[in-house]
């Protein structure tokens, strides 16, 4: 007999899977629409040329010049750079402390220059471009050749570093000619992480990162079980990704990488006695006299960003930095970069415009202008009517402060319709603009439910909506209200079947609204991550949750663009945006339209989107002799046949019926299965047989795109055991 499969819309993730009947409880990139699980849709790679951007895209604001030319910028955390008609512009500020009285040496043949500079004080993978060139003598080179390039810093001394020039060296000199170094303004670290160093945590001390051997290690050079070059553990939470060296026992063996619960690249006794170990054998990161411990108790934020735009000026702020300024409707303003803030304050947490009122508000900054030691996290400091370049207050402008009292720091803020929301660690509160002679009026709205991050909220038709650190969702329209949330669980909660979020990467947190779909996405790393891995989204017009990893740290929605544009970041990727010399170091982050086609379309090629979606366990009963699949588990299922049912379907598309017979068993493809779905697939003959049954839909292959329907099962009761 034939019956209809129908489930309720959004993923379900705090039942279990036997609990979950008429549910979905699980799925990657899929999203719901008028109750109907369908693909999402594809993204396609921006730019061709110079197509990735050095360092993780942190934020981006889409903004439009008087003259109608469309601005994307792009904040990361190496540089602030614009998108403008396919192709990216630097406009990342100079630091205020140029270095004067450099000098260069070359060598014939090679593009490689050694810049001469007693205590430069520059870091390796620092920014720097030149002023005021006077060329070494003989070296072949231009004045052009320097101040038209932007080089990495190399190899650094304490008196010298080296630079990668476009084209070799025609002769030999050294220590000749002259330049001011202007270095890129320093933005932050590229991931949240701790703080080390005096004050911080001790130096020469024990790590407190430890584990134990999973698989012994023989008395010989390899790894476990005797052989490879890996050690296995069973934890490598905490040891550091990069390498480093491990004790166990009286043996000291060096590691370059991990991978899942593998230290790679070991090398056997660098110190102390190489000998057997057994499994469960302790094993201890390795902390030497003079270097740093691996515990601390001090966090450092990322290098994030707050762009906003003043009409046709770009405001930019470095989080816990200084105010930039960058005016579209200058002459020539693509080779100009921006400029600090006159007047403004010089450490602010995160800025923001009102757009009606025409005032720029800092949030979290000085109390004193241009004293950063009076920063203080919860006060807020607000410009002169129509001229962010006034701040301090008098009787005849507008500026002014406040300072907020619930809470420890500000987080992050939000303008909505007429209104500033902005969020602490615990608290909401609104800010209006009531006009002279109080300006602004300020009162809080809502208690225990802070922000998680500066990025984890987004305004859409007259809501807000955020993350909480609080480990839950909320919204504002009017007052704060918390979100139901089914698969809040799965998103904050970590346990040896789950990986949460990772509460120590909070900062990452980016929500955006997509408005194609009603939905706001907020993308998150988890637990065994320090980079975004996954998505959370919330479709407001149907209520409605699911899950991806869809893996981006920043998004704007459309407005200034058809579709929504998004960064991806790529750790170990080298950038080629034309920067002279340039590693790896920082990785790289392309740019993306998304909702386009069906693939994910990139420089290195086509590839699919293997979306799935996955049911909850279905039973069937034998009531009055009437088989019903809303049952008990009582009776074994036996299914003949289905009838696949797509409102969509292009290519092809697989359906498996998963089965088991008890909730904790392994459920299993039933026999011939998965089987293959195309928009001509009238009926599917099968054989399944189980006390619990699961749908699972799903595609793997480039051009394949689905939106499911109604499925019916001919399906009848098999007996007790």
């Amino acid at each position: 007999m034939l019956q209809k499969l129908n489930f309720k819309p959004g993923f379900d993730k705090m039942v279990t899977e036997s609990g979950g009947e008429s549910q979905w409880i699980d799925g990657d990139f899929v999203r719901f629409r008028y109750g109907l699980p369908e693909k999402i849709g594809g993204w396609e790679q921006l730019t061709n040329s110079n197509n990735t951007l050095p360092g993780a895209a942190r934020a981006q604001h889409a903004f439009t010049s008087i003259a109608g030319e469309k601005y994307v910028a792009i904040g990361t955390s190496q540089g602030l750079f614009l998108y403008y008609e396919g192709e990216f512009v630097d406009i990342t500020p100079i630091d205020n402390d140029v270095i004067t009285g450099a000098n260069f040496s070359t060598t014939s043949g090679s593009p490689t220059v050694t810049v001469n500079k007693t205590s430069h004080g520059l870091l390796d993978g620092r920014y720097v471009t030149f002023s005021s060139v006077t060329v070494p003598t003989g070296s072949g080179y231009a004045t052009t050749d320097f101040t038209n390039n932007t080089f990495e810093v190399l190899n650094k001394t304490n008196d010298t570093f080296q630079i990668t020039m476009p084209t070799n060296s025609a002769g030999a000199t050294s220590g000749t000619g002259s330049a001011q170094i202007d270095p890129y303004i320093i933005i932050g670290p590229t991931f949240q992480t701790a703080g080390f160093g005096w004050g911080t945590a001790s130096w020469g001390g024990a790590s407190g990162v430890t584990s134990t051997l999973n698989g012994a290690l023989s008395d010989n050079t390899s790894g476990t079980g005797g052989s490879g070059t890996s050690i296995t553990l069973t934890s490598t939470t905490n040891f550091p990704i990069t390498g480093g060296t491990i004790r166990v026992g009286a043996e000291y063996i060096s590691y370059t990488g991990i991978t899942g619960n593998n230290l790679t690249g070991i090398t056997r006794a660098v110190a102390g006695t190489r000998s057997a170990h057994s499994t469960g054998a302790s094993v201890e990161f390795y902390i030497a006299w003079g270097q740093q411990s691996l515990t601390s108790t001090v966090t450092l934020d990322p290098g994030l960003w707050s762009l906003d735009n003043f009409g046709q000026i770009l405001v930019a702020t470095i989080h816990n930095g200084e105010t930039f300024t960058w005016n579209s409707g200058t002459a020539s303003a693509r080779n100009v970069r921006a400029t600090i803030m006159a007047n403004a304050p010089t450490k602010t947490r995160l800025t923001q415009v009102s757009d009606r009122d025409r005032h720029v508000f800092h949030f979290g900054t000085e109390t004193t202008i241009g004293n950063s030691t009076t920063q203080d996290p919860m006060f807020i400091r607000f410009s002169d009517q129509e001229n962010f370049n006034v701040y301090q207050p008098t009787a005849v402008n507008t500026a002014g402060t406040f300072r907020l009292d619930k809470g420890n720091e500000i987080v992050g803020a939000v303008s909505g319709k007429d209104y500033t929301l902005v969020l602490t660690d615990s608290s909401a509160y609104v800010i209006q603009y009531v006009g002279p002679p109080f300006t602004f009026s300020i009162r809080q709205v809502g208690t225990n439910c802070g922000l998680i991050g500066q990025n984890a909220l987004s305004y859409s038709n007259g809501i807000v909506f955020w993350m909480s650190g609080e480990g839950g969702f909320f919204m504002f329209d009017g007052t704060v209200k918390a979100l139901p949330c089914l698969v809040e669980d799965f998103v904050f909660t970590t346990s040896t079947d789950n990986l949460g979020i990772n509460f120590n990467s909070s900062q990452l947190v980016y929500a955006e609204h997509n408005s194609l779909y009603n939905e706001i996405n907020w993308f998150y790393a988890s637990s065994n991550s320090e980079q975004i891995n996954r998505c959370v989204v919330y479709n407001y017009a149907e209520k409605l949750w699911t899950t991806s990893s869809l893996a981006r740290t920043s998004y704007i929605d459309t407005g200034v663009y058809d579709l929504p544009y998004a960064t991806e970041y790529n750790k170990t990727a080298l950038p080629n945006f034309p920067i002279q010399g340039i590693t790896n170091t920082y990785g790289a982050s392309t740019y993306y339209a998304q909702e386009t086609g069906t693939d994910q379309v990139n420089s290195s090629g086509t590839t699919s989107i293997d979306a799935f979606i996955q049911s909850g366990d279905f039973d069937i009963t034998n009531a009055n002799n009437i088989a019903n699949l809303q049952g008990d588990g009582e009776y074994i299922m036996s299914v003949k046949r289905f009838i696949p049912d797509f409102q969509v379907l292009t290519g092809n598309s697989k359906i498996t019926l998963l089965v088991n017979n008890y909730p904790n068993d392994t459920a299993v493809s039933s026999p011939l299965g998965p089987f293959t779905v195309t928009s001509s697939t009238d009926k599917i003959d099968t054989r399944a047989r189980g006390r619990l049954v699961a749908l699972k839909i799903e595609n793997d292959a480039v051009g394949e795109t689905w939106r499911y329907g109604t499925l019916r099962l001919d399906a009848k009761p098999d007996g007790r055991r």
